[in-house]
């Protein structure tokens, strides 16, 4: 019987160098009776590899050097691009390219990262968030987001995909950053520059699928089990035969990101697509790995989970037989918001759009927390107990909730301006963590469309057809904007109209917003227990009442499309001051009529669909 050399995690692929000149390469193909690094622009240099134990194959040389391009071939016939690979410079079908993440020379050592509770995130699609298109129009834009009060970027997939133009969620090499984007330099670069600014940085990853073009990874061993389906083909193998080194792959992945580009946290995509059966699920094996990782190096790297379950069991803790991951998105609190503003009911909007939703939200995090859900026909969730708020992502918009609409409306397109500066306000507030996306601050007017750049004819049909399947609940009337077309691709980039009124005033409001959350450590503070939230159906109002010590914060949203008068009772009898009114004229309201001071016990009139907050002075 063999024993495993070797813990999950800690295998060595891909091409890695060692001193002198010297590299080593490493790939997992358990089939193969012979492989060989081919190398060079002519392919004209071949290298055997030996065969090691449990399916891996690798040779050491110090014939190669940065920016060598090679492929492996299997068994004297296939020709195939690096699994591992850490550059395409090609694309997905080219040759990989030997560059060395290590020889970058960081700047950003006095760096020490950054707590979940203190962050406001902003989401970006690197591709569509400049007219460059790349990681230094980014950092271009760095400036400006941190005079709006962001601390946290998170970038949509880098992970090579086809073409120049994709979300990212066809990556079909998780190693390598996309071409088109600036490479593996051009993200250190980012991240680096971030860090010198405060800017902590967010990777957006995808473990539970592999993109359907330049995807080799079946030609060279069982990454993918047929013993699940997923809504993009074959699953991720991490629990069927050779799981192991399926496992050790992703994990090495997202190691990588953490040891060679400085990323500050892993946004895990769509989790719950990921199958595995086993005694020791996949996510805390991973979980477990960056946990040992953190404590070798002294660091706090994150994991986020992105889930539909509504499932604490990915951020509970090991001894309560969580996965141990740091936090994950709750797509509830969206929804209630979305619905409310929008009285959308189609799909599953259909769950949402009372106030008592978004304040069992507020209250709970998950509205749907083991009640039965009429758009899913069952039950689903399980209940928020003593989880912090930091533990749970939150956002009106985000790239998922407009991009998966057919015409890609931002929520600018659907609300009015009052509605939009009450969204914001509601969010910004909330115990959890605030995330943006790109855009939404000064009402961008170009949408977020679905956009693909494949080479396959066949390929391309299916994508068009599955557009039109996936999201038919949402279409309603009209043509599916192709997303093939590049048209399309260039109606999602900003354009940064800032300069409009009112887009200008609603980017003043944000900023007030995220500097009073900043500046108010009540409204930061995660301590749900510490909270305390009333909904008045027939009003349509909500009341979120906060403290930390003996500071409180006092919001009450009117989310009519009336005026209210609603007395303020069971608050102590201190003197309450005025810090915001969203209808104020200061903000192009229609002007306030909420008073400076409250007491117990008095009434206030609150305009339509506005947010205001009163604190107390200590």
């Amino acid at each position: 019987m063999i024993s495993k050399p070797f813990s999950i995690g800690s295998k060595v692929i891909g091409p890695s160098y060692l001193d002198n000149d010297k590299w080593r390469f490493s790939v997992w193909a358990p089939f193969a009776h012979n492989m060989e690094l081919i190398a060079g622009a002519k392919q004209d240099m071949s290298i055997p590899m030996q065969k090691e134990d449990f399916g891996y194959w690798s040779v050491e040389t110090d014939h190669l050097m940065n920016g060598t391009l090679y492929y492996y071939r299997i068994d004297n016939e296939l020709l195939r691009p690096d699994p591992a690979s850490l550059s395409q410079p090609q694309g997905v079908h080219g040759p990989s390219e030997i560059i060395n993440l290590q020889d970058f020379e960081w700047q950003d050592s006095k760096w020490i990262g950054l707590p979940l509770s203190e962050m406001v995130i902003y989401e970006l699609h690197v591709g569509s968030f400049t007219n460059e298109g790349t990681f230094y129009g980014v950092i271009q834009k760095l400036d400006y987001l941190m005079e709006l009060g962001i601390n946290a970027i998170e970038i949509m997939p880098v992970g090579q995909f086809p073409g120049t133009r994709n979300w990212g969620y066809d990556v079909a090499y998780p190693f390598a950053v996309q071409n088109s984007y600036g490479s593996a330099r051009g993200l250190q670069n980012l991240v680096d520059t971030c860090h010198n600014k405060g800017i902590a940085v967010i990777l957006d990853v995808i473990y539970n699928h592999l993109g359907p073009e330049g995807n080799y990874l079946p030609d060279y061993g069982p990454y993918l089990t047929n013993k699940y389906a997923t809504p993009w083909g074959e699953a991720i193998n991490f629990d069927d035969a050779y799981s192991d080194e399926v496992r050790n792959y992703y994990i090495r992945n997202a190691l990588m990101w953490f040891r060679d580009f400085h990323i500050d946290a892993l946004r895990l995509d769509a989790v719950h697509a990921i199958k595995d059966c086993g005694a020791l699920h996949f996510m805390e094996e991973l979980s477990r790995n960056i946990a040992s990782y953190n404590t070798t190096t002294q660091q706090n790297r994150l994991l986020i989970a992105e889930s539909d379950l509504n499932d604490v069991r990915y951020i509970n803790t090991y001894n309560r037989g969580g996965y141990g991951l740091d936090a994950q998105w709750n797509d509830d609190f969206h929804h209630s918001l979305h619905a409310l503003i929008t009285s959308e009911q189609n799909g599953y909007y259909k769950d949402y759009g009372k106030i008592h939703h978004l304040a069992k939200s507020l209250r709970h995090a998950f509205v749907y927390d083991g009640l039965y859900s009429q758009f899913r026909k069952q039950r689903y969730g399980n209940k928020v107990t003593d989880q912090s708020g930091e533990q749970f992502i939150i956002y009106a918009q985000n790239h998922d909730q407009i991009g998966n609409r057919k015409n890609g409306e931002r929520l600018s397109h659907l609300a009015n301006f009052e509605q939009l500066k009450l969204a914001a306000g509601i969010t910004l507030v909330s115990p959890y963590i605030p995330l943006l996306f790109m855009g939404e601050e000064y009402m961008e007017a170009n949408p977020f469309l679905y956009f693909v750049d494949h080479s396959n004819p066949d390929l391309i049909k299916k994508v068009r057809q599955g557009r039109k399947d996936e999201f038919k609940d949402f279409h309603g009337r009209g043509k599916v904007p192709d997303p093939q077309s590049n048209d399309v691709f260039n109606q999602s980039r900003l354009q940064w109209n800032i300069s409009e009124n009112p887009n200008a005033k609603l980017l003043q409001f944000y900023k007030f917003m995220i500097s009073l959350r900043k500046s108010e450590h009540v409204l930061c503070y995660g301590d749900r227990s510490m909270m305390r939230v009333q909904e008045f159906t027939e009003q349509q109002i909500l009341f979120l009442y906060r403290w930390y010590l003996k500071n409180i914060v006092i919001t009450i949203c009117n989310f009519s499309d009336r005026v209210q008068v609603y007395k303020v009772s069971s608050i102590p009898h201190n003197t309450f001051y005025k810090i915001l009114d969203s209808a104020s004229t200061d903000w192009n309201g229609p002007g306030s009529d909420s008073p400076e001071q409250i007491y117990a016990n008095n009434s206030i009139i609150i305009q339509p669909n506005s947010i205001v907050l009163y604190k107390n002075k200590t």
